[in-house]
């Protein structure tokens, strides 16, 4: 009797060895944040976003999740990019949930076959040059580009809008991440005040207010520090006792009701993008309102102070030690 010996096909044994790949990638980002996670104290730098109860809500729950400080300051990169765009919240709620399946919110340079960063994008289909996908603030907004490019996105559900800008292999994947996308993106959107808070793992030494400012830029556009005629330069370093401080004015237009409450939204955009880039900026002190985050105190969270110290005048303040 002859055994018959069957043979895969090359487009099977490819759909394999992708498989094996993609399972190898998520392999090896679950063990890093597993590691990043084991232990998580007081002391070991991390950051905790609190949800809130619904999209038109800014009443807290106890629901609550936890980040590395990397994992952060990508996410508020990308709500960054979303929102400088003007797009609404659910856009940002999308992108979030699609970095948070596609890499775990890490900017890694691997994956199935040539895709890398944060969105898996592949540079032999047209999604750029290596070096840009690896640049957050351009790997969001091309996904945003072609997000804003699906005929009402917004109303469809999550994983369908995600699904068709990314054109996964594991299609109804990021429906898992909507819950905790949606809470990440209320904090960073700034609808969730004081819902966003880090503790780091800075040593002594100094910060670079210049940086803290570029970034600023490279994420929100120039609009985010306008110069006012006869002004000066908006939010140059000011000196602040043993560092330099930065003052954001949260430029909306004046009036009451629905304007009072978006200039407050973007107030606490900017304070919450501050915190969670703390780590790797090395900021000391972030204020607005009646708040204030301390990087040596953060693990009491958003403190409530008097006004004029969190930056009551439609002012957000950065503090870098120096």
């Amino acid at each position: 009797m002859t055994e018959t010996v069957s043979k895969a096909s090359p487009s099977r044994l490819g759909r394999l060895l992708r498989a094996a790949a993609g399972f190898a990638v998520l392999t090896a980002l679950v063990a890093y944040v597993v590691v990043r996670y084991v232990s998580w104290d007081e002391s070991t730098p991390g950051c905790v976003v609190r949800a809130v109860d619904g999209p038109d809500s800014g009443a807290e729950s106890e629901t609550s999740f936890e980040l590395t400080p990397e994992m952060a300051a990508n996410a508020a990169t990308i709500s960054a990019v979303g929102t400088a765009r003007g797009l609404p919240e659910r856009a940002v709620t999308i992108a979030l949930a699609t970095a948070m399946q596609e890499s775990m919110l890490l900017n890694i340079s691997y994956g199935d076959r040539d895709s890398i960063g944060l969105f898996q994008q592949r540079p032999s289909m047209g999604w750029g040059t290596t070096r840009q996908i690896l640049d957050p603030v351009y790997s969001a907004g091309k996904f945003y580009e072609h997000l804003a490019d699906v005929p009402g996105y917004s109303r469809l559900p999550l994983t369908e809008a995600a699904q068709r800008v990314q054109r996964s292999g594991h299609p109804h994947a990021y429906a898992k991440h909507e819950q905790e996308a949606a809470a990440l993106a209320a904090a960073l959107t700034g609808r969730a005040p004081a819902a966003l808070t880090c503790t780091t793992g800075q040593q002594p030494g100094a910060g670079d207010p210049a940086k803290v400012r570029a970034e600023l830029i490279r994420a929100f556009g120039d609009g985010v520090l306008p110069v006012a005629a006869g002004s000066g330069r908006a939010g140059a370093p000011r000196t602040a006792g043993s560092g330099a401080e930065l003052r954001l004015p949260v430029i909306m237009t004046s009036g009451g009701g629905a304007k009072a409450a978006a200039k407050t939204r973007r107030g606490w955009e900017l304070a919450h993008w501050a915190v969670a880039q703390a780590d790797a900026l090395r900021i000391a002190e972030v204020s607005y309102g009646d708040r204030v985050w301390v990087a040596g105190e953060a693990y009491e969270g958003w403190q409530r102070v008097g006004r004029a110290a969190g930056g009551a005048a439609g002012e957000v303040r950065i503090r870098v030690d120096q």
